[in-house]
């Protein structure tokens, strides 16, 4: 490619022949200035055109827009001299026995990826943390923006492509059995990782990493395993083999899709008052008819893990499919996020179940609702604090940018206060995680049910606390850009109108915390409790 020199590129400083130098690389713009989002004046501005606009350019845009290709079309050189010295820069030599791993923005990355000890991570969770994030920033994250602007649902070649990556087996690796079945089925794990060896912190690991991986666009991590997630382990803890055979496994590949069907307009929260009902016919089959309310994935979904009410039972699980339509159908519901979230209203009218498809025991269908709200929660807080986390990498980023009055923003102490509060509460918060994700490491099921509930409801309530603070701080820290769609803060301004959706999601702030203090007192009920 071309070098030019800065006496060169200062001769096309007009409209019709526009050069720029951005990071050393000499860009043509004299075809594209009428196409400038931003109109021509600020690139006829004289300290833009035929000379080094690299400190204005990322002022105003994201390093990630000169990769697109579209941009990357108008370079047509270099500089002479800047190869030079990004060589010198690149040459120099790191002191004995730093390591080689990239240094991060502080606080941009849970303290599991940097610090130098860890009671917690083995090679095999930095192992799946570098394949799942490889999937993700290559065949997900450079389209999230897209999916997420435009509400686009996940189609089934992502599926397949997510399911070959053995991204949705990693879902649900920790279930009793998974390793027989994955090995039965050809199943494999990112990076390599064997199903008998998963623990809660590959868990972990799992869901930072995919929240981080569709570049602060809650929607689409919903709409791309959301439904997944959550309508997949009841079936493999409490379905037949048969069942399993027939429905987990083609999810398990993305070849089909589930969703969980609990909540009703006339139950959030309190899932006993659900008031879809199911019949049994004199053959056993089950007739079902009865609606369903924000459904997450209920738009792509093909089967859906269903709570009724039976006549004879009480509350049972059963496995809906939707079939040609006619008897299960849905319908989007418009919520502050995004609709590639999927997001459904479900009608379920005279659908006819076959006996086989009751999921586990009749009249067990609360039980096994709740059987899997501690780990849907636990899930939550992984990848609500994740979020938070993307939130201050990216103030902080901006902080060290943006120059304001002559300095960098990060020089205001206010900004710095701001960021501390921010940084000190996610940490604080990540901090509990990994120490009740070790707690659940070595724990039965049904005590982490019985022991960890309280701890992890509480813990819910926090994270979206710390969500709250870390919304109304980058906002101001951004300033217009946060509630601007696009450009430098689209990642701040989607938070900013998703993050209450886990304040209300898998039991509400309110609840979780009054549910926490219940479940402690508990405990005090054979203890003097005196002053």
């Amino acid at each position: 490619m071309a070098s030019f020199t800065a006496e060169e590129v200062a001769k096309h400083c007009s409209e019709g022949d526009l050069w720029i130098v951005i990071d050393g690389d000499v860009y043509d713009l004299s075809k594209f200035a009428s196409l400038h989002p931003g109109g021509i004046p600020p690139l006829l501005d004289p300290a833009v055109a035929g000379k080094d606009a690299t400190e204005l350019f990322f002022g105003l845009h994201r390093a990630s827009v000169l990769k697109e290709p579209k941009y990357g079309r108008l370079k047509i050189g270099t500089l002479s001299g800047a190869a030079e010295a990004a060589a010198k820069v690149t040459k120099k030599k790191k002191p004995a026995g730093q390591s080689s791993v990239p240094a991060h923005i502080p606080y941009g990355e849970a303290m599991g990826t940097w610090r130098k000890f860890s009671p917690y991570y083995k090679e095999s969770h930095e192992r799946l943390r570098a394949a799942v994030r490889e999937c993700m920033d290559k065949e997900i994250k450079p389209h999230c923006k897209e999916w997420d602007d435009n509400g686009t649902l996940p189609t089934r070649e992502i599926d397949i492509l997510v399911g070959r990556a053995g991204i949705f087996a990693a879902l649900v690796a920790g279930e009793e059995g998974a390793a027989e079945l994955f090995a039965q089925h050809g199943i494999s794990l990112p990076g390599g990782i064997s199903a008998k060896e998963w623990d809660y912190f590959h868990a972990l690991v799992l869901n930072e990493e995919i929240r981080r991986g569709v570049n602060g666009c809650y929607g689409v991590s919903d709409g791309l395993i959301g439904g997944v997630s959550i309508g997949l382990p009841p079936l493999l803890k409490f379905g037949t083999k048969e069942m399993i055979e027939k429905y987990a496994v083609p999810i398990i590949k993305g070849e089909k899709r589930i969703c969980l069907a609990i909540s009703e307009p006339y139950a959030g929260s309190d899932v006993a008052q659900i008031r879809t009902t199911a019949e049994m016919a004199p053959d056993g089959s089950w007739h079902v008819n009865g609606v369903k309310k924000w459904i997450t994935g209920g738009m792509v979904a093909d089967y859906f893990t269903t709570l009724v009410r039976t006549a004879e039972h009480g509350p049972c699980m059963l496995l809906l499919d939707r079939g040609d339509g006619s008897t299960l159908s849905t319908k989007p519901i418009k919520t502050s996020y995004s609709p590639a979230a999927a997001t459904s209203y479900v009608e379920i009218y005279k659908n006819v179940v076959p006996k086989e498809n009751l999921i586990g025991k009749p009249g067990m269908g609360f039980m096994q609702t709740m059987a899997n709200f501690n780990f849907e929660r636990w899930g939550m807080i992984v990848c609500g604090n994740r979020h938070s986390r993307m939130v201050l990498d990216e103030c902080l980023r901006w902080a060290l940018s943006r120059k304001v009055f002559g300095k960098a923003l990060i020089q205001q102490p206010v900004i710095r206060y701001k960021l501390a509060e921010m940084a000190a509460a996610i940490e604080s918060l990540h901090s509990m995680l990994e120490d009740l994700t070790y707690q659940m490491n070595n724990m039965s099921t049904s005590e982490i049910n019985r022991d960890l509930a309280g701890p992890i409801a509480l813990l819910k309530y926090k994270q979206t606390r710390v969500a709250t603070v870390v919304s109304d701080n980058a906002c101001q820290i951004f300033g217009g850009r946060a509630i601007t769609a696009s450009g430098m803060g689209f990642i701040v301004e989607k938070f900013q109108k998703s993050f209450k959706f886990q304040a209300i999601l898998g039991g509400s702030e309110e609840i979780m915390a009054d549910f926490a203090i219940r479940q402690a007192m508990r405990q005090t009920q054979d203890m003097p409790a005196r002053l």
